[in-house]
Formats: C-alpha cells, structure tokens, sequence
C-alpha cells in the first residue's frame, strides 16, 4: 500500500508542478496537496486505526462523516415521530411552549393510532368547567411540621457540575417566577440553586452538601442545608431510572475547583458515587433514617425516591412501615426510561421497571398495606407532555417532576454530548466558552413558560375528560390498545389493589 500510495502522489506532485510552469497561478494547489500526502504517508504506516491503514488520507472522511451522524440524522433524516431519546415532535411541543409559539397542530396526528401499545385517554360528551386553581398538591404527613403546596408538575433532579452554572441559576429562576420547585439533584445546594425558586434537597450515596470528608453521612452538614429558608422538602435518592443500581458519575472534565468545594471531593477527578447508602443497609434502617433526616430538617416533608427493580424488596419497606410507623411523606417513583448525563449502556437499556410498571407497582402496594393516603407519590421518567401528566396521574401519582423536558426548554437540541462537557447549547457543560451562549435572562423565562403551559394543557385535558376533582383521575380513564384489535381500559391491565388487602 504504501509503494502504490508513494508512486502515486510523486505522479501528483510533478503533475502540479508542470503545469504551474506554465499556470502560476495554480501553485497554491501544492500547499494543499503536499500535507495530504504526508497525512497519507503517516496513515500507512500507524497501526491502530485500519482504514486508515489502507486507505491512506481518503480514510479520513469516514471519521469525518461518523463525527457528524447525528447532527445529519436530526436535521435531514429523522421524522415527526423518529428520533431516540425524544423523537422531533415532542422536542417541538416543548420548544413551541417555552417560546410561546404557536402551540397548534395542523392535519391530524402523525401516531400510528392501530400500533399495538399505543395509549389514549377517553373524554366526556359532557366536558367539566376548567379546575381553575387546583393545581398544587400538599406534600407532608403526620409527622411532617412544615408541609409543603406543591406544583403539580416540578423540575427532576439536576445537580450542578452535571448541567452548567447558567442552566441552574435559569431554572431556580423559572421555578421562582412560575411558583414550582426545583430539585438539587444529588450534587449537592450551589450559589446558583439560591435564586430565590424553592428547593428540593436531594441526598444521593455520595452525600454531596452531607457528607464528611471520607464521605460518610454528616448530620451537622445535612442541617446546615436542610434548614435553608429556599429548601422545602428533602429526598433521599435511593436510585434513579437511567442507572438503577448504579452510582452517579461526574467525568474529570466537569469536576472543575468550584464544583468539588461544593461536593467537598479532590477536584480534576472523576466522581463515581457508591451504589448504595453507608448510612442504613435494610428497610428498617431507610425508614429511620428518613426520620432522622425529618428531625434534623425541623419536620420538613422528606421522602425517596427509586426506580423499582424487585417489587418484594418494596413490600418489605411497607411491611417496615407497619412494625415501625415511620412513613416518608412522599416516594418519587423513576422509570427506566429516565435520563442522565452519563451512565453505563448496560444500566440504561436492561435495569429497572419502566415508569408504567414502576408507578403502579408502588401505587398498588402502597395501598396493599393501607398507606397510600398518606404517602404523596411523584411520578419522573420521560414526562413531556400534558397527556404524559394525565396518564400518570391516572395510573396513581399525585404530581409530577420532568428533568429533560425542563432542559430542553432551556435550549437543548439533544446533542447527546452531555457526559462529554461539549455540549453546544451550554447547557450540559461548565466549559465558559460554551456556556456563554445560555443567556440567563432570556432563558428563565422559557422554563417559567413551559411550565405554565403544561399546566393549563393538563388542566385542558382533565376538563375534556368531564372530571370536576383531579381525585376522580383512575386507571378506567386510560386506554391501551393490546393489539390491532384488542384494545381495553388500564384498570385491566393493572387492576386496583384492595386498601388493606396485603395486610392479610
């Protein structure tokens, strides 16, 4: 290979030269023809790429066009319905929200309405007035002392370090304004989350904003937070959708010195959080510690939040509640199909329940044991839409909390470059000349939009339903279609669990 690619760039080369004795004005062609060949020579003879190895130079291009696939999949190839995490029209119903944009759709739906899966909801001749004002839902039970109105629809966890200082101080903004709140996630409380929007306060393995300096629970740390005026609940992440099992992870790139001062770890290093708690190893011990977590907060509602795996391992937490009657005030239940910046492929595409199955599991069991009136249940994993809060809502959740939906309001374009500290829009990145491209004071606002817009959209929905009181939202008022010509009601797929039925 190299004898022919040698011979035949010394036949280019003489070309070039001779026909520059006669067209001066073509020499320039040498400065570009000379470092291919070297690139070439180079090619042929390194040995860890072999396309490059045998095709010299020309070998280039493959890379080129693979660096750009996605970029040339989103813009020229996906659909309406096509493209993965998010496909385009729910990018756009996002999007045409948060900049209040026409929010219409022309020519009827591009879904597939036989496709076995699909969902719908069923709606009333007879459509309810609008629920004005019966948008919050109050979080905190009998032994929570400052219960908390919440929004029913908030920000999922996002720590800052996982998403740039701009895109938290924007969404604690948004939050503000539009009267939600906003979920730490489990980096740990930074300058930016102190905006002003309220806080959720979440603990995570590493005890990030909690923890001691070998990263073992730190109650004085943990108040020193929890008792913030901005922190109304706190939530202690068992596990999250995207990497059931796993710990989360902060690549090198992101761990910059201000970001490891807040998280109190050695900054330039790669932070992988334990998989599980060093604090309790058993339901028993989760159930107290979420007591201590309330004592120390001064009675602010806590909770936890998981993506369920093996449902006994739940029933085992219920069974604790009972023998020790200490009860979270809320569960966030995460599907599967959650997301995150960075997580192992394996944990993304094989651990956890989906949303669905996760959600009615925890609603069922819940109230197997007879305490699911007081316990409020969030549901988190892919919420989008208006009709995603509806469905969920029917299936069980009392509200819910949407990460990526908030992001993409923000300006995200799906790049999938998060775990990379590339990310275009400077949204999932702390690199500043990225991050100078999110305007804070032009973004805020499109969370505060979006927001609001999900809101009234849910409302919109629930009055076509012919529903005076979100109470009456159940499974009954789903529909899922099982085949081409099989469809039938939610409540038969997941049938309602008796109250008290498990207790025996």
């Amino acid at each position: 290979m190299l004898k022919e690619f040698v011979g035949g760039s010394i036949v280019i080369l003489i070309a070039i030269a001779t026909l520059a004795q006669f067209w001066p004005s073509i020499g320039w062609v040498l400065w570009l023809v000379v470092p291919a060949i070297l690139i070439g020579i180079y090619d042929v003879f390194q040995t860890r790429h072999a396309i490059r190895r045998n095709f010299p130079f020309v070998g280039h291009l493959r890379y080129l066009l693979e660096s750009i696939g996605p970029e040339i999949n989103q813009y020229f190839v996906e659909g309406a319905t096509d493209g993965n995490p998010i496909d385009r029209n729910q990018r756009t119903y996002i999007y045409s929200r948060a900049k209040r944009q026409v929010q219409t759709h022309p020519f009827g739906t591009e879904l597939d309405l036989l496709e076995p899966g699909y969902v719908y909801m069923h709606h009333s001749i007879y459509p309810a007035e609008k629920l004005e004002g019966s948008s919050r839902v109050t979080i905190g039970g009998p032994d929570c002392r400052q219960p908390y109105s919440a929004s029913v629809l908030n920000i999922s966890a996002m720590s800052y370090g996982s998403l740039s200082a701009q895109a938290v101080t924007a969404l604690n903004l948004g939050a503000r304004e539009g009267g939600f709140f906003h979920c730490t996630g489990e980096g740990g409380i930074s300058p930016y989350h102190l905006k002003g929007g309220d806080l959720c306060f979440q603990i995570g393995t590493g005890y990030f904003g909690a923890r001691t300096p070998d990263g073992e629970f730190s109650p004085e740390h943990f108040r020193t937070n929890a008792t913030r005026p901005e922190v109304k609940l706190i939530e202690l992440k068992l596990s999250q959708g995207a990497k059931p099992g796993h710990g989360g992870i902060l690549p090198a790139s992101k761990n910059d010195a201000e970001i490891a001062a807040i998280r109190g770890v050695v900054p330039h290093t790669a932070v992988a959080s334990p998989g599980r708690h060093s604090a309790f190893g058993d339901a028993e011990g989760l159930l107290r510690f979420i007591a201590q977590l309330r004592d120390l907060s001064d009675g602010k509602p806590v909770g936890f939040k998981l993506c369920v795996g093996d449902r006994r391992e739940f029933e085992d937490i219920c069974r604790a509640m009972q023998r020790t009657g200490i009860m979270p005030d809320f569960i966030t239940v995460d599907g599967a199909e959650g997301g995150t910046g960075a997580a192992p492929i394996d944990f993304s595409n094989y651990v956890g329940l989906p949303l669905e199955e996760g959600l009615t599991a925890v609603v069922d069991i819940l109230n197997g044991y007879g305490v699911r009136d007081k316990i409020r249940v969030i549901a988190a994993g892919k919420i989008f839409t208006a009709f995603d809060m509806y469905r969920v809502m029917c299936l069980g959740a009392d509200l819910c909390n949407s990460a990526r939906g908030m992001m993409l309001a923000l300006g995200c374009i799906q790049a999938l470059k998060c775990h990379t500290n590339r990310c275009p829009t400077g949204v999932a990145t702390n690199d500043p000349t990225l991050t100078r491209g999110l305007v804070v004071g032009q973004k805020w606002h499109r969370v505060r939009n979006y927001h609001g817009a999900m809101v009234h959209d849910f409302l919109e929905l629930v009055a076509a339903a012919g529903v005076t009181d979100l109470e009456q939202l159940d499974r009954s008022r789903i529909y899922k279609r099982l085949s081409a010509e099989v469809v039938v009601p939610i409540d038969k797929v997941y049938p309602p669990v008796v109250r008290g039925s498990l207790l025996r």
